[in-house]
């Protein structure tokens, strides 16, 4: 049998998952300019859920039932039992998510969600085109959300998070097997300042937490911690009547990071909604490190207890030149 080949490119693929773009892990620098490290697991970063995607991200603000994965302070405003799935190929490969949502009176939002980005296979082969085997890469998040109202028009969200990324093997290339593991938190705010008025603030930091560590390794390397600040303004400030209550909201935010600030991604949205039957958006993303930089699009419709949400970037990848598919999250409440 002819010697071993292990092809470059699951390699190269495997660091850029951890590392969400298809390059090396983004270098973490000081003020100075300073490398310090660099970050992995950015696939945190990839967005969850077709609202977020069609509002351009700009969902720090906002009171949603996708809080788990955007800010889990805007489920607290959660009244009944839900049930999302989300599904959408991400720059990085196909992702698929779970979130519950149990509301409990006087003590708050209780949630469980999980994420699985999906690589995919590839076989290994050796240098007469055999197969010796094929590895598969996976990155998996489970999450567990509260959220809760306070005195003062204040609302209080956190989320505990266990990361984890996999190669797998079957067949000859069991030296190619990793797993690295993480546990992060979340930790989020949403205030309405100002009695009376629509406005809404919005403030974050996710993903802070112990360095990803690849198990038989020494090197380990900081999740890619970032601090968000938002608002939000519903500016028909119910100009609309009680039959049909309608309202438009126009939010804004910045996101830094934690390890390099001075290098913020701006994330810019309008959602519409006419009572729980239709919703029409659209978002605008601007920012160093984002690899879906430009304009998204997204509606939304509601018949009885289910929401549909869809949603579709209108940029081009830079690495397949292709637009990104549809974004769809199906949501339905339960008794």
């Amino acid at each position: 049998m002819g010697a071993k080949r292990w092809p470059v490119l699951p390699l190269a693929l495997a660091a850029s998952v951890a590392g969400l773009a298809p390059a090396a892990p983004v270098a973490a620098q000081d003020a100075d300019g300073n490398e310090g490290g660099s970050e992995e697991a950015l696939f945190l970063l990839l967005p969850v859920g077709a609202q977020g995607v069609g509002v351009g991200r700009a969902m720090t603000a906002l009171s949603t039932e996708e809080g788990a994965f955007w800010n889990p302070a805007g489920l607290a405003g959660e009244r009944e039992r839900r049930i999302l799935l989300y599904r959408g190929d991400q720059l990085a490969g196909v992702a698929t998510a779970i979130s519950a949502l149990f509301p409990w009176r006087r003590v708050g939002t209780f949630g469980l969600s999980y994420l699985l980005l999906d690589i995919g296979d590839q076989d290994l082969r050796d240098d007469f085109g055999s197969v010796l085997g094929s590895i598969s890469i996976r990155n998996h998040l489970a999450v567990a959300s509260y959220a809760t109202s306070l005195p003062g028009q204040l609302d209080f969200g956190i989320n505990l998070k266990l990361v984890q990324f996999r190669i797998a093997c079957r067949g000859q290339c069991p030296d190619l097997e990793t797993t690295s593991s993480a546990y992060a938190l979340d930790v989020g705010l949403q205030a309405v300042p100002f009695e009376g008025t629509p406005l809404r603030i919005g403030w974050l930091i996710a993903h802070a937490g112990t360095e990803f560590q690849v198990i038989n390794q020494e090197q380990s390397d900081p999740l890619p911690t970032r601090f968000r600040l938002a608002a939000a303004w519903e500016i028909l400030n119910g100009a609309a009547g009680d039959e049909l209550p309608m309202e438009l909201w126009l939010t804004a935010e910045a996101e830094e990071p934690w390890r390099n600030p001075g290098t913020p991604s701006l994330y810019f949205g309008m959602d519409y909604a006419a009572a729980d039957l239709v919703s029409i958006r659209a978002g605008y993303v601007a920012g160093r490190y984002d690899q879906t930089n430009g304009a998204s699009v997204g509606v939304g419709f509601g018949v009885e207890r289910f929401r549909l949400n869809l949603a579709k970037s209108l940029t081009r990848s830079v690495v397949t030149g292709q637009t990104e598919p549809v974004h769809i999250t199906l949501s339905a409440t339960y008794e």
